[in-house]
């Protein structure tokens, strides 16, 4: 008798146990915790984690395009500070762009530099034409009006005169 599962073909493990597994799964346990309560051998749990997390990602990208306000910023994440370079682009600190809707969804990637092209062409294949975008100053945000956005630039708590304040340029 063969084992049936309309989930995942020629797969060896039943309907019942995949929506279990997949129950788990939403429930972000760890592949030994899945193992341990589902029965199954710790590698099986890491290859179907791991088709679930590239199913996830393949129907993520298929999602329409951002569209309306949007804001788009970069940063730095790794270790504290270690001896030596300083400021943006530290050693050892990895590049991560995002891309916010307001009152709706995150895109994050993780970038090998946050030089003008590469966020740029990420902005392009993202974010709808004739969207608003809010960025900070940062130069590889500049020249998103010649690609039909409308860009504005929000200088965050610029310090004046003893004074905190928001200032706004259209660019």
């Amino acid at each position: 008798m063969t084992i049936t599962n309309k989930y995942i073909k020629r797969s060896r493990i039943s309907e019942a146990k995949f929506r279990e597994f997949v129950r788990y799964f939403s429930l972000d346990l760890d592949a030994h915790k899945i193992a341990f309560l589902t029965g199954l051998n710790r590698n099986t749990v890491n290859r179907y984690l791991h088709l679930l997390r590239k199913r996830t990602a393949e129907f993520c990208e298929q999602s329409s395009p951002f569209v309306g306000e949007i804001e788009v910023d970069e940063s730095y994440f790794g270790a504290r500070r270690i001896k030596g370079k300083r400021g943006r682009g530290a050693y050892r600190k990895t590049p991560v762009f995002g891309i916010l809707q307001r009152g709706g969804k995150v895109y994050t990637e993780i970038v090998p530099d946050c030089a003008r092209k590469t966020l740029q062409a990420i902005i392009r294949g993202r974010v709808e034409p004739d969207s608003v975008i809010h960025s900070d100053a940062w130069r590889g945000y500049t020249g998103l009006v010649d690609l039909g956005y409308k860009s504005i630039i929000v200088c965050i708590m610029e310090r004046t005169n003893c004074q905190w304040q928001e200032t706004y340029q259209r660019h």
